[in-house]
């Protein structure tokens, strides 16, 4: 931990940690989403109906596990399998008007754990902090090769 990037893989552990913290609405409390249906309609909130194949390509998972895990949001009512608008031949999903509240439910209460988190921040150091993570962020998925797309 002598080196500043010991620190930073300290606090990143932490990070990982402390998630569930500035977050009151845990599975257990009645929460709605668990952290892959989060992060999946995240994406394709963002990017609009997505195959298997390109949700894998996007996130560098094995068809296999993508297709446990949207199964898991059918069953939930999360999303909804539809036809390509494009006219491909492979289904896509696209977020339902319930994957739709619960994502904004949810994103709505990490925003408000985050600002009690923040609470003696300047907007300054917060808008640093975000501008580091972004950057942070992008040259991990750069590394990988999966980049994520921002509004």
């Amino acid at each position: 931990m002598d080196k500043p990037v010991g620190r930073v893989e300290f606090e990143t552990m932490l990070l990982g940690r402390h998630s569930h913290l500035y977050n009151p609405r845990t599975r257990a409390t009645g929460g709605r989403l668990d952290r892959s249906a989060y992060v999946l309609l995240s994406r394709i909130q963002m990017d609009g109906p997505m195959s298997i194949g390109q949700l894998s390509e996007a996130f560098g998972l094995d068809a296999s596990t993508l297709n446990r895990q949207t199964a898991a949001m059918l069953r939930a009512g999360l999303v909804e399998r539809i036809p390509d608008p494009d006219g491909g031949l492979a289904r896509k999903f696209r977020i339902s008007a319930e994957g739709e509240h619960q994502l904004d439910a949810d994103r709505a209460d990490y925003t408000r754990g985050l600002e009690k988190v923040f609470s003696d921040w300047s907007p300054e150091e917060v808008a640093a902090f975000a501008t580091y993570l972004q950057r942070f962020n992008g040259d991990i998925e750069r590394l990988e090769g999966h980049p994520w797309p921002r509004p």
